[in-house]
């Protein structure tokens, strides 16, 4: 049995959304190295599990695996949207509750997603509760940012990185959606849709659900344009060497493609350093670091996202 706080069970087969409609509800069907998926088995095998704390990027299964593991195991289930409910007040008066019960089961699983917008004292909480009742109930917490939560709850709980697959397997996955749902499509747009928002898995199949159309994937351009937005700029940061214009293409790749929210393109910088910056790589992302705090105070956003790349070119020219 399951009580939900926030959110129905649904039967995805029949769901409208894609996201939902296919997300693996079995452990066979989840995308994930051998080694968790080992140790996953292992856990329903015994129909049991200690307390977990999963983290890793935005879209890339989190929530899937914690959804696996109890429809796996015989237990009773309270799905929290932490992000909705970061107070004491809701910890005391409706996750003690439900954990002090009686349940339909010897098991009870406390879903608890997005569990690092908790405040420090709802999660100091929380961890006298995993404490008092640990042998009829159990935490899964799922995070973006492990190190928002707090030490003494980490330490009470197995913890694992969910890494998002491989892109090939992203790929496969998503075109198993495409081929299931009768949509016709190109490769290249089935590959332009996945270089996009990788790892972002949600975000990948959200966007080829909004792209298709009387049958046929049609990517919307403002929202592939932003993979090769993202292109231009690092291989636009590669020449930089040798092309004194770079600063002003850069400057006007972004104007043109009237870009608001700078966070994918600071996250790129991150992650393509090691194409642009060889041999400077620390340096860079000592760099991009201080922008992004900085943007995070500022209203002209796209002045901060020029200063770092005028930084950046003035480092990889040194």
């Amino acid at each position: 049995m399951s009580f939900f706080e926030e959110e129905k069970s649904v039967n995805t087969e029949q769901h409208s959304l894609w996201a939902e409609k296919y997300r693996p509800n079995v452990l066979d069907n989840y995308i994930c190295n051998e080694q968790l998926k080992s140790i996953l088995k292992d856990f329903i095998s015994k129909k049991d599990i200690p307390h977990l704390l999963f983290y890793g990027n935005a879209g890339t299964g989190k929530t899937t695996v914690a959804k696996i593991l109890t429809n796996n195991i015989p237990c009773d289930v309270m799905y929290v949207n932490a992000s909705d409910n970061t107070g004491v007040d809701f910890v005391r008066d409706k996750i003690r509750p439900f954990a002090s019960a009686m349940g339909f089961n010897d098991l009870k699983i406390v879903i608890l997603d997005e569990s690092d917008y908790m405040s420090t004292n709802s999660q100091a909480s929380l961890r006298n509760l995993m404490e008092t009742y640990s042998k009829t109930t159990r935490f899964i917490l799922t995070c973006n940012y492990v190190e928002k939560i707090i030490s003494p709850l980490i330490s009470r709980c197995q913890v694992f990185q969910i890494e998002p697959p491989a892109k090939k397997d992203v790929a496969l996955y998503t075109k198993n959606i495409l081929d299931k749902e009768s949509i016709k499509y190109e490769l290249a747009d089935l590959k332009t849709s996945v270089d996009s928002f990788y790892p972002d898995i949600r975000k990948i199949v959200n966007f080829i659900q909004q792209s298709s159309t009387n049958g046929t994937l049609k990517l919307i351009k403002n929202q592939s344009a932003n993979f090769e937005l993202k292109t231009k700029l690092i291989e636009l940061l590669k020449n930089s060497k040798t092309n004194t214009k770079s600063f002003n293409e850069i400057r006007q790749l972004i104007a043109d493609a009237g870009t608001k929210s700078f966070d994918e393109l600071y996250t790129e910088l991150y992650s393509k350093v090691n194409e642009y910056a060889v041999g400077k790589e620390t340096l860079i992302i000592i760099e991009v670091a201080e922008y992004v705090y900085q943007s995070s105070m500022v209203v002209d956003k796209e002045i901060t996202f020029m200063a770092c790349i005028a930084k950046i070119i003035k480092s990889i020219n040194k």
